[in-house]
């Protein structure tokens, strides 16, 4: 009998907080990985966004989950999602759970790279082992980055109590090439004819004037009809 080809995703993410860091090495190592186990991989979903966000308001992560539900461009099935490292998923317990149960209802198995841990059997049972060591790492994971936060914000108060400046500075003009680019979710959506309350749903709920914005500038650079 024939093996049945694996397609999966690969999932990376660094904080937005973060300038200098990227996704690149975490996919690279994941695309390594998906070659050397032959699996088919049919996606790609870099998230630039702090992992302290709340899944709803993380635009990138739900289009992965439209994509489970829906299968890539309509048609194309996920089976496993691939990730560096849990914390890549969510920094905080609940949120982080709440998307693997997602994955798990689905019958999605998530990867986690450097605990070799998958949370589906090959026959898609749940693994109660690894379930049971994600639970664990994720409060560890969060009670770590809940320091570092504290330790940010302290930063931060402390960096504008002595008089530093914040935000884009008077006058400055955000040109349209760099506001689509702040909205490719958006553009992606729009060039799939979704209607405009369609997308604010898929992406973390953004107003319908953004939406509508992005819409009339895409137009206007012949990005979309």
């Amino acid at each position: 009998m024939e093996r049945k080809q694996v397609n999966v995703v690969i999932f990376s993410r660094v904080s937005s907080t973060g300038d200098r860091q990227n996704t690149d090495r975490q996919t690279n190592e994941l695309k390594e990985y998906a070659n050397r186990l032959g699996y088919n991989l049919v996606g790609i979903y870099e998230e630039k966004i702090s992992g302290f966000k709340k899944n709803e308001d993380r635009p990138v992560l739900n289009q992965l989950l439209y994509d489970i539900d829906n299968g890539i461009d309509g048609y194309i099935p996920i089976d496993k999602v691939l990730t560096s490292e849990l914390s890549r998923i969510s920094r905080s317990v609940l949120q982080g759970l709440s998307v693997i149960q997602t994955f798990i209802d689905r019958k999605v198995s998530l990867y986690i790279q450097n605990y070799n841990l998958e949370t589906l059997n090959p026959d898609k049972s749940v693994n109660p082992m690894t379930m049971f060591m994600v639970q664990i790492l994720a409060s560890v994971a969060t009670m770590e980055s809940e320091t570092t936060k504290i330790r940010f914000q302290s930063g931060y108060r402390n960096f504008l109590a002595n008089g530093g400046k914040v935000g884009r500075k008077k006058g400055q003009v955000v040109s349209d090439e760099d506001f689509l680019s702040n909205h490719k979710d958006v553009v992606k959506l729009l060039k799939r004819n979704l209607s405009i309350r369609q997308i604010s749903g898929l992406t973390a709920n953004k107003s319908l004037t953004t939406i509508m914005k992005v819409k009339k500038t895409a137009i206007k650079l012949g990005m979309i009809k």
